[in-house]
């Protein structure tokens, strides 16, 4: 029978994962104002780069730091409530990157795709995040698009994050912690000086192997095939299909990582990258590369259509080349001009549909016979670009 004293002692060995938890609980919710579900037990399966099609599948483009329209969107979407709780079932969330930049609510809305990304799994869904190029640049230390309340965010983060490293180094057991700031220069060449220390703790979070990029984005996927469809936040050519899409998921999870450098894989760089492509993105349909979409398509087994986000579309989410380039970057950030959320959805009933909160397509009589189910707001059955055909969707 176990004595007291060993019991005692069993106790005390656990002390210090215990005190560990509690600190980061406390950082988290210091920055974020949310209480994070406990993560799963078991270690976090391989980067999805093919799944299964879901009865419904939701498509949410770029979120820029916007976290009352990321919310807005997801509500729109049927897969968050009022109080911000998970509510989507077995339903499967697609968001295609830039979560960073232009707004200063970027680590708000990292921390709250977490939050339901663990809510998700418990209800049999799944909420899964893609890197666009805001997520690489800013990996790479390219703070260019980053805002005042941005920068000033990561400021918050860092003090936080410090003050919780230095409650951990005063428990013995636990291993002391590396000051997040080590190596990173302390001023910044055309900054102003009262920038510095928001950009150092940008750096010390957001470089590869930071605190933040190696909690949020190593889980990140960069290119994604769910059904019938593939996802990526720019475009994909022959050439990147040819390399391999499991290869180029695990490659920028491991330069995330830490374990590749400082500059990201060549094909996240440059105009033809996976995350900066925009020959399927024109405005102006003819404009598009329907040939080379075509020659992409049918070299993925089972794929129909591309779904991708970054260039913004000032008509709201569409399709060129027959229906088989599909672009949900509505700008709906109030950084990107403050469009009306938009998001799309593939449903097994109903097929693919585009659900909005723009006035102009609600309350329309559905002309076009098509079934566009119950979900609030407006369902449009998805059009070659020129304006969607409008079906009403009654709450």
């Amino acid at each position: 029978m176990e004595t007291e004293k060993e019991t005692s002692n069993s106790f005390c060995k656990h002390v210090p994962n215990l005190l560990s938890s509690f600190v980061d609980t406390f950082v988290d919710f210091s920055v974020s104002g949310l209480f994070l579900p406990s993560p799963p037990t078991s270690p976090p399966p391989p980067l999805p780069t093919r799944l299964p099609s879901p009865q419904r599948l939701i498509a949410v483009g770029d979120l820029h730091g916007d976290l009352e329209k990321s919310k807005q969107a997801l509500r729109l979407a049927g897969v968050i409530d009022s109080s911000d709780r998970y509510t989507g079932g077995s339903a499967t969330v697609v968001q295609v990157g830039d979560v960073l930049d232009r707004g200063g609510d970027e680590l708000k809305i990292l921390y709250l795709l977490e939050k339901l990304k663990r809510e998700a799994a418990r209800c049999g869904g799944s909420i899964i995040t893609m890197n666009g190029n805001h997520e690489i640049m800013n990996v790479e230390g390219d703070f260019r698009y980053a805002t005042k309340t941005g920068v000033e965010e990561f400021r918050v983060w860092l003090k936080w994050f410090r003050e919780g490293n230095k409650m951990k180094s005063l428990c013995q057991g636990l291993e002391r912690p590396k000051d997040p700031l080590d190596g990173i220069h302390v001023t910044f060449r055309g900054a102003r000086k009262e920038f510095h220390d928001g950009f150092r703790a940008r750096v010390a979070a957001l470089r590869p192997n930071g605190p933040i990029s190696r909690r949020f984005f190593t889980q990140n996927v960069t290119v994604l095939v769910v059904g019938d469809s593939i996802f990526v936040h720019g475009g994909l050519l022959p050439d990147h299909v040819s390399y391999g899409l499991e290869k180029i998921n695990a490659e920028v999870s491991d330069w995330v990582n830490g374990s590749a450098g400082r500059i990201s894989p060549p094909y996240c760089r440059g105009r033809n990258a996976v995350v900066w492509l925009r020959k399927f993105s024109d405005e102006v349909a003819v404009n598009c590369d329907c040939s080379t979409l075509e020659h992409v398509l049918s070299t993925i087994p089972g794929v129909k259509r591309m779904i991708m986000g970054h260039t913004i579309q000032s008509d709201g989410i569409n399709a060129v080349c027959d229906n088989k380039a599909i672009r949900i970057d509505v700008g709906m950030s109030n950084g990107c001009g403050g469009g009306l959320p938009e998001v799309l959805e593939i449903n097994g009933t109903s097929g693919v549909r585009i659900l909005t909160s723009n006035p102009l397509y609600q309350n329309k009589e559905n002309a076009s016979g098509f079934d566009v189910g119950k979900e609030e707001g407006s369902g449009l059955l998805l059009t070659e670009h020129g304006g969607p055909r409008q079906v009403e969707v009654k709450a």
